[in-house]
């Protein structure tokens, strides 16, 4: 059946099916009880709702297993995914569809943030994916369905998993908040170059929202994905009534409404929560009067971060050299000591000057390279969210920084050497990565640019025999110096217009190689850029802190009307030297100020800063340092409170994502525990305690995780009941230490009801207690039909009302 999807998908319309929650209740589900036990103790009813969407037109129905992993079953995980499979298939013969329609292996998220921000490591993450893989391609499934997925990382976790343990077609959905906008930062085109780059099927958005909320995020998703597209709103924002979960979008408007979308350019139709089988007959029966569009490629290239998306090819491209050993003494000495710190601060200071995106190369003959990139890669990527290449000649290193990078890097590099091929181009086709290809052999540099064409083409023809776009392929046309030989640019930048003008791609430059052996080589490198760009070039390995590269930079974009009013320029003039005035004595050359002294910004940095960046090790040193001069309060005052704020109030504007939140906590939890354990037994005093829980039969808990850190940094002390917390116990520890703020947390549309129990215990036996809530499933109106006091919708909202609650200005 796994070929048989390709004869349909991307040709002609296909369907999903619907919401099984809410059908489950309607047959006797208890709130909070696990839906995937039904295919062990009621099979027919799991049969019977998937025949029905069958029979409705779903040409593909999910297994009853959107929460079925070792964490939530560690006893009888393979009996609940045979017996899934099992049922789905037998309700696809019972609906005569035996032939013509799909077994799709739901797979849901774990419930736990990855680390560093969770306590799940990467690897485990795989594990537990590859498990569900191996079971479900076992026992029958067509392709996995990778849905509500809110994490770019787990996202690449689980499809890691499914990929490395079965042979099944990968279909992913995420789900994304009314802005558009991933739990941890992405966005529709970062997911996008991610899915991509991982080779999956199809990609998509479900959940969270219905169909006409979702219009604005598919229209972009239609403009930036070149594989079929999946839809499966919800329908409509959900509401309680008479302890039931309900939408209110009936089958006509819904299906209306997917006619919309479908004439948007998709190619998979369904529904997600409260969907039913008539919502899926309505959607079938008008969307296949709409003409089909089959995808077609879009022909962009993205590198991404986890919430940053670069786009090759826009206008020139800033790549930051720093972080390379190569004729730096001091970078090489921190990566004999393992001084991680310096390398971080060098990103900072890359970032802050302008890079847009960062190479990282950890090389050095007597370091573990590949344990060194495995780190480096994932600390930078808790300080920044630029973009990252991976700059590396070792095979090992390399697969780590492939692996553990959250995003879409670049990968530099491959050459026209066949071992060279074969070595890296199976890495990118596996892990996703826009390949920078050098333009030499075996027999070395080519002298002239037929020469090094002839190379580029080479690497081309290597990365359709791999199955690696073009578009991902980013040719080096290699700049030698010109004092050695003066033809030698003259060489590169035909290079580049014949890359850009008869191949049509993009290109790539370690700029500053054009004036080794000269001096005043800024004044060589800066011109030679400007003629680089003018010739073509899309990437520049430069170093941003060098002014004279920025400038040439901005100007030649402002010359060629890709500077809109010239507001970059003139917003980058406002760090440039004025050279008059320093002719005069006026002000102080660049590397005469403060922090430029021979120092870099981890030198530079205050405390603030190092909290914004989520550095604690740092943070931890500067507080050691700080409380021999100053008072603890006044730290905390002056520094940590208005640091957490200004993050606080980046993530609350869009600005800021939760990553970056997180760490930002993280590094200010580090920076208090020195302060307590200065103050030798004394203690700061709380604003106040609060009561979080997950409620009963939900074991989710990155949204109550993601508060705790919050509101503990921000002065409170938390009472963490876990997660799967009864009504009583939460009330019985209220009443017990007179609390007077409650706040719960659900994932899941079938826990909803627990909480709504655990609100009326409350008014029944403790009135004076204030309850917010929040989760992927509630809304402001959800929140207010179950008798909440407050909705937040993230973490710094509910930070905000603990501070109303307990009067806090």
């Amino acid at each position: 059946m796994n070929n048989k999807i390709f004869e349909k998908l991307g040709k002609t319309w296909m369907f999903c099916d619907g919401g099984l929650g809410s059908l489950l209740q309607e047959r006797g589900l208890k709130p909070g009880e696990l839906p995937e036990t039904w295919n062990l103790h009621r099979p027919d009813d799991v049969i019977d709702i998937a025949r029905r969407y069958y029979e409705a037109g779903s040409d593909i129905v999910n297994t009853n297993t959107f929460g079925a992993n070792r964490l939530k079953y560690p006893d009888n995980l393979k009996d609940i995914i045979e017996a899934a499979v099992a049922n789905t298939t037998k309700a696809r013969e019972l609906a005569g569809r035996a032939d013509d329609a799909f077994v799709a292996l739901d797979i849901g998220p774990t419930g736990k943030l990855l680390q560093p921000l969770g306590d799940l490591s990467f690897d485990d993450a795989v594990a537990i994916f590859g498990e569900i893989a191996k079971i479900g391609s076992a026992a029958g499934a067509d392709l996995a369905l990778i849905e509500t997925m809110a994490d770019t990382y787990e996202v690449k976790a689980a499809v890691l998993g499914v990929k490395e343990n079965s042979d099944l077609p990968i279909f992913v959905t995420m789900t994304y908040d009314e802005t558009g906008k991933l739990l941890t930062g992405g966005d529709i085109k970062t997911t996008t170059a991610l899915l991509e780059g991982l080779g999956v099927t199809a990609i998509g958005i479900n959940c969270g929202l219905g169909p006409e909320q979702m219009i604005p995020m598919i229209k972009e998703l239609t403009e930036v994905c070149s594989l079929p597209i999946i839809v499966n709103p919800n329908a409509g924002l959900p509401r309680t009534e008479n302890g039931m979960t309900v939408y209110d979008v009936h089958p006509d408007d819904f299906s209306e409404l997917m006619k919309q979308i479908a004439e948007l350019g998709v190619h998979v139709l369904g529904g997600c929560c409260g969907t039913t089988p008539d919502h899926i007959r309505a959607t079938v029966e008008k969307a296949t009067k709409v003409e089909y569009k089959p995808p077609v490629a879009k022909h962009r290239t993205f590198v991404t971060s986890f919430s940053q998306c670069v786009e090759i090819g826009e206008k020139p491209v800033i790549i930051g050299e720093r972080i390379n050993p190569t004729g730096k003494k001091r970078f090489q000495q921190a990566l004999r000591d393992n001084n991680v710190d310096y390398i971080l601060s060098q990103a900072i200071e890359q970032e802050d000057c302008g890079a847009h995106i960062l190479d990282v190369n950890v090389g050095l003959p007597e370091i573990d390279e590949p344990a060194m990139m495995n780190a480096v890669i994932k600390k930078l990527q808790s300080v920044t969210s630029l973009p990252l290449q991976i700059d590396t000649s070792d095979i090992e290193a390399l697969e780590q920084g492939l692996r553990y990078y959250n995003g879409k890097p670049m990968v530099n590099s491959v050459n026209g050497k066949r071992e060279s091929i074969e070595a890296i181009m199976p890495l990118v086709k596996k892990y996703g990565g826009v390949l920078v290809g050098l333009a030499l052999d075996e027999n070395g540099i080519p002298e002239t640019a037929d020469g090094r064409i002839e190379v580029a083409d080479r690497i081309y023809e290597a990365a359709d025999e791999y199955g690696i776009s073009r578009d991902d392929i980013v040719i080096d046309g290699l700049a030698m110096t010109i004092s050695s030989d003066t033809t030698s640019a003259n060489t590169t930048l035909e290079t580049l217009r014949r890359i850009r003008d008869e191949r049509h791609g993009h290109s790539i430059l370690g700029v500053s190689n054009i004036s080794f052996g000269l001096p005043r080589r800024e004044i060589v490198t800066s011109t030679f850029f400007s003629l680089a760009m003018q010739s073509g070039l899309s990437c520049a390995i430069v170093n941003p802190n060098v002014e004279p590269m920025m400038r040439a930079y901005w100007s030649y974009l402002a010359l060629t009307d890709q500077d809109p009013q010239c507001m970059g320029y003139i917003e980058a003039t406002g760090s440039w030297i004025d050279e008059n005035a320093l002719a005069k004595g006026e002000i102080v050359a660049a590397d005469k100020k403060d922090g430029k002294d021979g120092k870099n910004q981890e030198d530079a940095m205050n405390l603030v800063g190092y909290v914004e960046r989520g550095m604690s090790d740092k943070a931890r040193e500067i507080v050691r340092a700080e409380l021999g001069n100053r008072d603890a309060m006044d730290i905390i005052n002056h520094d940590l409170i208005p640091a957490l704020d200004k993050v606080g109030k980046g993530f609350e504007k869009g600005t800021v994502f939760l990553p970056q939140l997180l760490m930002s906590a993280e590094a200010a939890q580090a920076a208090f525990d020195v302060i307590k354990e200065s103050m030798s037994g004394e203690s700061t005093e709380s604003k106040g305690t609060v009561i979080l829980a997950t409620v009963k039969n939900d074991i989710h808990d990155i949204g109550k995780n993601i508060v705790k850190v919050m509101l503990e940094n921000y002065g409170y002390e938390v009472v963490d009941l876990g997660k799967d917390v009864p009504p009583e116990l939460i009330v019985d520890t209220a009443i017990e230490r007179d609390i007077k703020l409650v706040g719960l947390s659900a994932l899941m549309t079938t826990t909803v009801a627990s909480m709504e129990d655990t609100i009326k215990l409350l008014r029944e036996k403790k009135p004076d207690t204030k309850v917010c809530v929040g989760g992927a499933v509630l809304t402001q109106e959800y929140a207010d039909m179950i008798g909440a006091d407050a909705y937040a919708k993230d973490a710094m909202e509910t930070v905000r009302y603990a501070d109303s609650v307990f009067g806090v200005s």
